[in-house]
């Protein structure tokens, strides 16, 4: 068993706005990982993509890629599907140049019509797994677990789609599952419906979160917030995943970034983890 945690973004300790300089300062704060955010647009070229998995795989810094928000896999509008997949296969192309481990894809909206829209997230998602298989890359297509009933993304939902194609898995966040269930959350639950897909390793986002009530069970994120502000409960993830013995790198999503990421450490140490 291997636990890795690590920001989301440049740590906010960092002395510049530098990926490779996050890297060394990841490695510095004697964390493990780190997730390279392209959430607001892909900025990085191929050569620095490179450069910077060269340091990374140096200090034993694992990466992982955060793609553009801006992505909908099941729009009504041709042109934004083929710019949402082409935003993936760039952050994919730079993912294997940095020998990073997974993408994680906010895939889309359901619309109008639901089932057409999971459709139509299946068929872009085998397109894109189909072209992992032939260019042999070794990274991980990653599906996040989604907090707005309007956005494709249900545990479920994600686990069928990955029976059914090779290189895609979920990519677990379990504020935002906490956040669509109304503030409910049973991490035995998660971990006994991803047996079926027989992971070697599981990849996941935390932070505390804000959210708005949408019915019964049901509810909407809102915000992210640091860990001691909202539930869900980490400890209580951190127990299931030592008594899993999962491998697993959790990837800070709160706005104290690095803190937070301490804070899960220190859980996982009480707990008897040794890193």
């Amino acid at each position: 068993m291997k636990i890795r945690l690590g920001p989301s973004g440049i740590p906010i300790s960092c002395k510049t706005n530098s990926s490779i300089d996050g890297v060394r300062t990841v490695a510095e704060l004697k964390l493990n990982a780190i997730e390279i955010s392209y959430t607001h647009g892909i900025h990085m070229s191929l050569e620095t993509a490179k450069e910077l998995g060269k340091i990374a795989r140096d200090l034993d810094v694992e990466l992982s890629i955060h793609i553009p928000y801006f992505v909908n896999l099941a729009s009504s509008d041709k042109e934004i599907i083929e710019a949402s997949k082409k935003r993936i296969i760039d952050s994919l192309q730079r993912g294997v140049a940095m020998n990073a481990k997974i993408i994680a894809v906010h895939a889309g909206y359901y619309g109008k019509d639901k089932e057409k829209a999971i459709e139509m997230i299946f068929e872009a998602c085998k397109e894109i797994t189909e072209l992992i298989e032939k260019n042999d890359w070794n990274i991980e297509f990653g599906l996040e677990t989604m907090g707005k009933q309007s956005s494709f993304g249900t545990l479920e939902e994600i686990i069928n789609l990955c029976k059914k194609l090779k290189h895609l898995v979920p990519y677990l966040d379990p504020a935002h599952i906490y956040a669509r269930n109304g503030g409910q959350i049973n991490y035995k639950e998660i971990f006994d419906k991803l047996e079926i897909l027989k992971l070697n390793k599981i990849h996941s986002h935390f932070s505390g979160i804000k959210y708005s009530l949408a019915g019964i069970g049901k509810g909407n994120e809102r915000y992210h917030v640091p860990m001691k502000e909202a539930g869900p409960d980490f400890e209580e993830y951190a127990k299931e995943i030592l008594k899993r013995k999962i491998d697993i790198t959790i990837i800070s999503e709160s706005p104290i970034l690095e803190a937070d990421s301490f804070r899960m450490k220190k859980i996982f140490e009480r707990l008897e983890y040794k890193f």
